[in-house]
């Protein structure tokens, strides 16, 4: 069962959500989007439009698809030009066969799965690419393991290459690569990030005092961190790649 409740809650801290949450780096979008130029892409579930501008970037038409209106907002506020679609992963407002290649950035966990595939292959043309991608925190690091206990920082994604094995009938084999990446914040920036977390947005203000009373205190005295001006968040980037048929 999808979590809506989760799922929904960003809006509210969408500007915080779109400066503090990590980029994706550009070699992994230009791995999904291996073998296409000057596409037309759909960043379905785009939320503030991370993925969107990382698209944009490398030369390719994006249409964004995000069910959330404070969300949708933001994209268009931090992305000129560009103007997301109302519509979930399970109703995509394009017609059959629109789009060269669907994205889905740290969202695919939300998604029911077995009619968002049906969408996700009507919407593609024959041979297109879909590809969902997360940033994952790097929890081989102690104190990133820490901060994920504090805070509550479960990504939904459990073990993906396991978990998400195919993507139904209507697509290949799955394809997957991981690249190492990092984004450098100042110890007030990982609290907001931590902000702009489904835990954090639906917590009691009981366990947000909590979380920030614990967050400080590993600030202030782990290691690697205390005494930092800034720290550097270590992720892993995990790209799931099919074609459809």
């Amino acid at each position: 069962m999808v979590d809506h409740t989760h799922a929904l809650s960003f809006g509210a801290a969408a500007s915080d959500y779109d400066r503090f949450r990590p980029r994706y780096p550009e070699i992994a979008v230009r791995w999904a989007l291996d073998g296409l130029s000057n596409a037309r892409v759909v960043d379905l579930g785009a939320g503030t439009g991370i993925l969107t501008r990382g698209v944009r970037a490398l030369g390719h038409e994006v249409v964004p698809v995000e069910p959330d209106p404070g969300m949708r907002a933001q994209l268009a506020d931090a992305t000129p030009g560009t103007t997301a679609l109302a519509g979930s992963a399970e109703a995509v407002p394009l017609p059959d066969a629109a789009a060269d290649a669907v994205l889905v950035g740290t969202a695919y966990h939300w998604f029911d799965r077995e009619p968002a595939h049906a969408e996700i292959a009507r919407v593609l043309r024959p041979g297109g690419t879909f590809a969902p991608i997360w940033n994952i925190r790097d929890d081989s690091v102690d104190w990133v393991a820490e901060l994920g206990r504090i805070a509550h920082l479960d990504d939904k994604s459990g073990n993906i290459v396991v978990k998400y094995a195919d993507f139904g009938p209507a697509f290949g084999a799955i394809e997957v690569r991981e690249f190492a990446h990092r984004t450098t914040l100042t110890p007030d920036e990982v609290l907001g990030m931590i902000r702009t977390r489904s835990y954090w947005l639906t917590a009691s203000a009981d366990d947000r005092q909590r979380v920030e009373r614990e967050l400080a205190e590993l600030l202030a005295t782990h290691p690697a961190l205390a005494g930092r001006e800034t720290v550097e968040l270590p992720y892993r980037t995990l790209v799931l790649r099919a074609r459809r048929h």
